[in-house]
């Protein structure tokens, strides 16, 4: 479907975004991003949960459950073993650069964060510009002189609507702010999005949105870690995994900054006294000599042949560790230049100033090149109905720009990435307006509602822009919004199963997920009991047509 680019020219222009070196404006009084939120009709924060929603509490970055090919980008590819340890490793359990699955990176803005209206349009039953009441979008932050609805009367076209990421954005989205700084013009067709207007309780940790292991179970896995997360959680992240679906032997490892990455793996000292090809050429043959002693030693147990490749395996994996870890600067996201530099997503003095930069980085740098295989990044402080409207957007703004760097380092490795947002809860604005620079002339944030809440997934795929499902651009709209909101800007309960139920939310997600590979036949056998119907009501709970036929690269 062709795209068209609306651009916005009320009071503050789309690119005054009032950035700081550290990612943006923020506190109450717009001038601190990582400032704690005062809330008088909240009680004073006791659990680590409500602690990161309130922004007492740094957010935490949590990788989860999926998996990448590196051999999607050349120049980051390890040499490989020698031939004949090169044919155990299969046999070994041992993963080269992911399970063959697309990249998956969920951000949980932990606090109740704004979705609907004010960054990612959400419309009735028609889709995303099947537009809502005036009353319905004042609700969602906008007041009547910035609603989609309103066209230029020199273009016929509103100002307020961007379409250039396929999903369309109110053009001064924060999201869409900080995402366009991070991700280049050029790579912005490449992507392609959808909206889930659907409900969840604000302010608690107790809303199951964690999709991560059952990402896992689609297939996803890294050759590293199965599951990352930047909290000492089951799900590694704020918010929860559905319980049927937690597998305990995969909870998560934490990770949150680039010494948790680099620290994942010891290659011992040899690596160190020998240059790294003579480190795993010693290793080769240490595995063959066992090799041969082995198979003239007869343990006299029972499981002799599973002892024997409990050993061999043990050495297989250590020359293995070696040859694609002996160099530090393989898994350290500062030293790699496409996140960090003078030509990197994050300059230096911007990754050195901000702990959500340095946490972004950490998870996609595993996530992208195979070491895990889908990511949680947990950012704090998305509780802002604070009176006024600046903190929001800076937030937002900041939050946007670790999107943007997800979708940018994915198009540098030309490597596809499914990115999903999403919060507990929503907020909602009674219509008072904050004409401050920070506040952009939009309505204040007064409180919390769910009703007013929804998700949202962002695809990149480097062969393309992905392809709503759809023969007329009808029937793509509606796919591209799976569910809808009445006119008063409230989730309609009943347009999908996901629309009341957070288990069912993370099934929808996992089933689009799936359909990304052409495998979305694969969701009653990958979850028997699953809440989201037939075949046909599926069908009508998935966005795009497949970009990968069942793994990358096949």
């Amino acid at each position: 479907m062709k795209k068209t680019i609306h651009t916005f020219s009320k009071k503050y222009s789309v690119g005054a975004s009032a950035r700081t070196d550290h990612g943006g404006l923020g506190g109450r009084d717009g001038t601190d991003v990582d400032a704690p939120l005062f809330h008088q009709d909240h009680g004073r924060p006791v659990t680590r949960r409500e602690f990161i929603s309130q922004g007492f509490c740094a957010g935490t970055a949590a990788v989860v459950g999926g998996s990448v090919l590196s051999m999607l980008a050349p120049n980051k590819a390890h040499a490989s073993l020698s031939a004949d340890l090169e044919a155990l490793k299969g046999d070994c359990g041992i993963a080269t650069q992911g399970a063959g699955k697309i990249p998956f990176i969920v951000f949980d803005l932990a606090g109740g964060v704004n979705v609907a209206g004010s960054n990612v349009l959400v419309g009735g039953r028609g889709g995303q510009l099947d537009f809502l009441s005036t009353q319905g979008y004042s609700r969602q932050g906008l007041p009547g002189d910035m609603i989609p609805s309103i066209a230029n009367p020199d273009g016929e076209l509103s100002d307020f609507i961007n379409n250039e990421l396929g999903l369309a954005f109110h053009a001064d989205s924060g999201f869409l702010r900080g995402i366009q700084d991070k991700l280049a013009i050029t790579n912005r067709a490449n992507v392609n999005g959808a909206v889930i207007p659907a409900r969840s309780e604000n302010d608690t940790g107790n809303n199951p949105h964690n999709p991560m292991y059952g990402i896992n179970r689609a297939g996803a896995d890294g050759s590293l870690l199965t599951l990352i997360g930047s909290r000492n959680s089951d799900s590694g992240g704020s918010s929860m995994s559905p319980a049927a679906m937690i597998d305990a032997a995969k909870r998560p490892t934490k990770v949150d900054r680039p010494s948790d990455v680099t620290g994942l793996v010891d290659t011992g000292d040899l690596v160190g006294l020998l240059n790294q090809g003579d480190a795993v050429s010693v290793m080769e043959s240490i595995q063959r000599i066992s090799d041969m002693k082995l198979s003239n030693v007869n343990t006299q147990v029972a499981s002799d042949s599973d002892l024997k490749k409990l050993v061999r395996c043990g050495y297989v994996k250590s020359a293995d560790i070696a040859d694609r870890f002996g160099d530090p600067s393989s898994l350290n996201p500062e030293l790699d230049t496409d996140i960090v530099g003078p030509a990197g997503i994050f300059t230096q003095e911007e990754f050195d100033g901000d702990r959500e930069f340095q946490k972004t980085a950490s998870v996609m740098k595993l996530v992208m090149n195979g070491f895990a295989g889908a990511g949680t990044i947990t950012m704090g402080g998305y509780d802002y109905h604070t009176g006024n409207r600046s903190t929001g957007e800076a937030r937002d703004l900041r939050a946007g720009r670790c999107m943007g760097a997800v979708l940018e380092y994915a198009a540098r490795l030309n490597t596809p990435v499914m990115m999903y947002v999403v919060s507990d809860g929503s907020v909602f604005s009674n219509g008072m307006i904050d004409d401050s620079e920070g506040g952009r002339g939009k309505g204040v944030w007064t409180g919390d509602n769910s009703s007013t809440a929804a998700s949202f997934f962002l695809v990149y795929n480097p062969n393309g822009t992905p392809n709503l499902i759809g023969a007329t651009p009808e029937e793509q709209a509606v796919s591209q919004q799976i569910g809808y909101m009445r006119r008063d800007g409230s989730v309609e309960t009943s347009a999908t199963p996901a629309a009341n139920n957070v288990n069912l939310l993370v099934e929808t997600v996992i089933l689009n997920y799936l359909a990304l590979h052409g495998e979305q036949g694969r969701m009653r056998e990958l979850f028997p009991q699953t809440g989201l119907g037939n075949a046909a009501l599926m069908d009508s709970l998935t966005a795009f047509e497949p970009i990968v036929n069942g793994t990358i690269g096949a």
